[in-house]
């Protein structure tokens, strides 16, 4: 049996965080999903709004870095749940329990398709200071080619194979 789904989107509102009595993080946020097709004589396409929930540190993270409109990647499984609502009828609810979720755009571009984080339980997450800004900040790397054409000096005992 396999239970995947991969999604791209962007958020309908900023993710709503809170927490179970045992103090564990929770996350939900509806991702709007373009369908592959125009319906009727319509040029505009239609979305599919996709309920996600996200837990414990990638609930965190996902609270903490994303925002409406944010174009996100979502990886995870289908779940459909029900209970019963206040006038006794069974509500089913289905939505995707995200393990993995990557933010293709930076915070702070609207425009620009760079991705500056990734989420998951065994990943660093991206994003240098926090705020998104990758300009300046002491964990940017220098560029080992900053030199502009000058030869490198590479030892045989350096390459790997």
């Amino acid at each position: 049996m396999l239970n995947r789904v991969i999604l791209i989107g962007r958020l309908t509102k900023d993710p709503e965080l809170r927490y179970t009595p045992a103090g564990v993080a929770v996350t939900q946020f509806t991702l709007a999903v373009d369908r592959p097709f125009t319906s009727g004589g319509s040029k505009e396409r239609e979305a599919d709004f996709i309920n996600i929930v996200t837990w414990r540190q990638l609930a965190e993270t996902c609270a903490n870095y994303l925002r409406k409109g944010r174009l996100t990647a979502v990886e995870g499984r289908i779940q459909v749940r029900n209970y019963d609502n206040n006038e006794g009828k069974r509500v089913y609810v289905t939505e995707v329990i995200a393990d993995n979720v990557r933010f293709l755009e930076s915070s702070n571009s609207a425009g620009s398709r760079e991705e500056s984080g990734s989420s998951n339980s065994n990943a660093s997450y991206g994003g240098g200071s926090g705020s998104g800004n990758r300009g300046g900040g002491s964990r940017e790397q220098q560029d080992p080619f900053i030199d502009d054409g000058k030869p490198i000096d590479i030892s045989d005992d350096d390459l790997p194979f």
